[in-house]
């Protein structure tokens, strides 16, 4: 966890490097190789497992960590931060103050945290009920069936040129309905059937799609604040997404256990639901 959050310090710098007409396009393609990472995480590790044992997947892991510390250390430009003098007890406590004075991170971190909420509940819920009597997938098959999620993440790249262009409004208006549309597509089918499953395909696509436009969409608004204030920007920005995905996870275990995938269905679209109505309550901010 510790050595994970050193993607959201390369993100930053990134974003202090380029022009800020490319900064956009250049945070999608940051966090589309981040999000085909996350969901291509799992089924490679199940098929390791499978093949060489589960310990294959943490020796690969390190060796390429191990690389890629050496190749962003040889290749990475020096950077003096413009308030070297500052402490860093000082920076983290003024970290509250910048979050509450900072009306477009609070909003966009709401905004992604109730749809990084939807995320962690549905991928968290579907191998439960992929795995149970209605589907009886093995872990093999779930593995699968999670690399139709990557197909989502190269909604990145055209989230970070709308942004670009100005069209943030629409795009974000476009990334919520997705994620909400996901929940429904899957709600009026039999759980169990192959339409079911089609509709499962069809909503994972969607919802990844969505949350990684949205996630973009954020980033790029907050990397066109004051660039002395970006990393601790999305700190929080970041900090406040996984409050929202451990949520959606508890939330989604809970909901998948009481009432099957209909509550959890129910549940999942309720958060965008939520990000969509406190998004119509300050669009000219968003």
């Amino acid at each position: 966890g510790v050595g994970a959050s050193s993607v959201q310090i390369i993100v930053p710098f990134a974003a202090h490097l380029t022009p800020d007409a490319k900064r956009g396009q250049v945070v999608g393609n940051l966090m589309s190789g981040l999000m085909l990472g996350i969901m291509l995480s799992r089924p490679i590790a199940s098929l390791l497992t499978d093949l060489f044992g589960w310990h294959a997947v943490f020796i690969l892991s390190a060796g390429l960590m191990l690389l890629l510390a050496f190749v962003l250390y040889a290749l990475l430009p020096s950077r003096q931060p413009h308030n070297s003098n500052l402490k860093y007890s000082n920076l983290i406590i003024s970290m509250w103050h910048l979050f509450v004075n900072t009306p477009i991170l609070q909003r966009r971190a709401i905004y992604q945290g109730c749809l990084f909420g939807s995320f962690c509940l549905f991928w968290t819920a579907t191998p439960l009920l992929l795995s149970g009597p209605e589907f009886r997938m093995s872990q093999t098959g779930i593995a699968i069936f999670a690399l139709v999620g990557v197909a989502g993440a190269i909604s990145a790249p055209f989230a970070g040129k709308a942004a670009d262009r100005g069209w943030n409004l629409w795009a974000t208006t476009i990334a919520i309905a997705a994620c909400s549309v996901s929940f429904i597509l899957s709600h009026f089918f039999p759980v169990g059937s192959m339409s079911a499953l089609i509709a499962l395909v069809f909503a994972a696509i969607l919802l990844d799609a969505g949350v990684t436009a949205n996630l973009v969409l954020g980033q790029r608004a907050i990397f066109a604040l004051p660039q002395e204030f970006r990393g601790r920007l999305n700190g929080l920005y970041i900090a406040t997404i996984f409050v929202g995905g451990a949520t959606g996870s508890a939330l989604g275990a809970w909901a998948f256990a009481t009432g099957g995938w209909p509550l959890t269905s129910l549940v999942g679209f309720a958060l965008p639901a939520i990000a969509f109505a406190y998004f119509l309550t300050g669009r000219k901010v968003a």
